[in-house]
């Protein structure tokens, strides 16, 4: 099983967002799908439960029902603020992808620029066998905010794989459960050519 970890130690920063629209991608290729909800409000797991039968199926992924089951397909993570120390040392030895969503502000860069450091100090990042990208969120191209972003991301060998601008989209399709990718192309041309870099990241 693949497993993709969303993470920003800071709230609201977009992990949920991200997560559920990542597995719902996922879901629409045809991929078995399984959504892990670390976070304590159990957004997504809440997402989970509206999602119509007639879709693509992305089943919550149980401790219980799953642990020591080898399983095709993808494991999708959506972790809590907060996520260090310990717990992101056991994270990150079940993954193969970490996406870092960062939202449009000074204090979430400073706060996401620690985080981004501890990451690639880590020994499967050094060596290639976990990849690291970050996503600017609710945050569209030549926009100061993103001039910042990429500035800051000079630093740092991690790629940039979308900016995802702030739309009513996201919120009308995840109050039915859905995601960007099962609503008809034609609603969401202009969001769906945002993804395709990160689409492409995740697929390689």
């Amino acid at each position: 099983m693949k497993t993709i970890l969303i993470a920003n130690p800071k709230g609201g920063s977009g992990k949920t967002t991200l997560a559920t629209n990542i597995a719902g991608y996922l879901a629409a290729t045809g991929q078995p799908v399984r959504l892990l909800d670390m976070d304590r409000q159990q957004s997504a797991s809440g997402w989970l439960s509206l999602r119509p039968e007639a879709l693509p199926p992305i089943k919550l992924f149980s401790d219980k029902a799953d642990n020591h089951v080898t399983h095709e397909g993808w494991l999708v993570i959506d972790s809590p603020a907060g996520l260090h120390g310990k717990n992101l040392e056991r994270a990150l030895k079940l993954v193969n992808r970490v996406v870092v969503p960062i939202a449009p502000s000074l204090f979430d860069l400073n706060a996401s620029q620690e985080f981004l450091d501890v990451l690639q100090t880590e020994k499967a990042v050094r060596k290639g066998k976990i990849s690291v990208g970050v996503v600017g969120m609710r945050m569209a191209p030549r926009t100061r905010a993103a001039a910042a972003l990429e500035q800051f991301m000079i630093q740092l060998d991690m790629p940039i794989l979308a900016y995802l601008r702030e739309a009513q989209l996201y919120v009308n399709a995840a109050f039915e459960g859905k995601s960007l990718f099962d609503l008809p192309p034609y609603l969401a041309e202009r969001e769906l050519e945002q993804w395709q870099y990160l689409l492409s990241w995740l697929d390689a």
